[in-house]
């Protein structure tokens, strides 16, 4: 971590896997948000997504976290979820966040999909106390905001018709996902057989 980043944003996720449309959400975040670094926070548990629907391992999931933010300026991956353990609370890795970089300004990158659900999230009080929550439209999700309360942004992000619900749909039924995520996140699931029975590698 560096501690001279005044300006740090993040942009948080099970990432099951991570796709081309992060790629481009954190680009165009980093310009529009004049932003140091955009953290790539891999949750550890995503409790909100417990019980729905099998979660890849937090080792793979990782490890296709840094292939893809590999050759990305200014773009980094970080472990304090998943080091942190247990349920993964935005609440909680701000305040971590703060604490480690004082006095930088925290945003919070959520899709116009998740904005609406805000008030669902813990300890809301403090999140809305420590970071500014920026939002971005998602093919089928345009318009989204937070419920009332909130203060946000909103920025410009163009619209990629990818999702990881679709890429593991796809990838189940034998169907190509090629351009759908980076190459070398590719070969990986390829190599470890990721999404062939049930979301979950062998």
């Amino acid at each position: 971590m560096h501690t001279a980043l005044k300006r740090i944003g993040i942009l948080g996720g099970t990432f099951d896997p991570p796709h081309v449309g992060h790629v481009v959400a954190a680009a165009a975040a980093l310009w529009e948000l004049e932003l140091d670094r955009v953290l790539l926070m891999t949750a550890n548990i995503p409790w909100q997504k417990v019980g729905s629907r099998p979660v890849t391992s937090a080792p793979d999931r990782l490890a296709m976290v840094t292939l893809l933010a590999e050759g990305m300026a200014n773009v980094e991956v970080s472990t304090l979820e998943l080091d942190r353990g247990g349920d993964s609370l935005t609440a909680d890795t701000v305040a971590e966040l703060a604490d480690l970089h004082r006095g930088a300004e925290l945003f919070v990158i959520v899709g116009s999909d998740v904005a609406s659900t805000l008030d669902t999230w813990r300890k809301t009080a403090a999140l809305k106390a420590a970071a500014t929550i920026v939002v971005y439209d998602r093919p089928g999700s345009v318009g989204g905001a937070p419920p009332p309360g909130w203060s946000f942004r909103r920025i410009d992000v163009p619209q990629l018709a990818v999702s990881s619900t679709d890429i593991r749909t796809r990838r189940s039924a034998g169907r190509p996902i090629d351009g759908m995520v980076p190459p070398s996140v590719l070969r990986y699931i390829n190599d470890r057989r990721l999404y062939l029975d049930n979301g979950t590698a062998p």
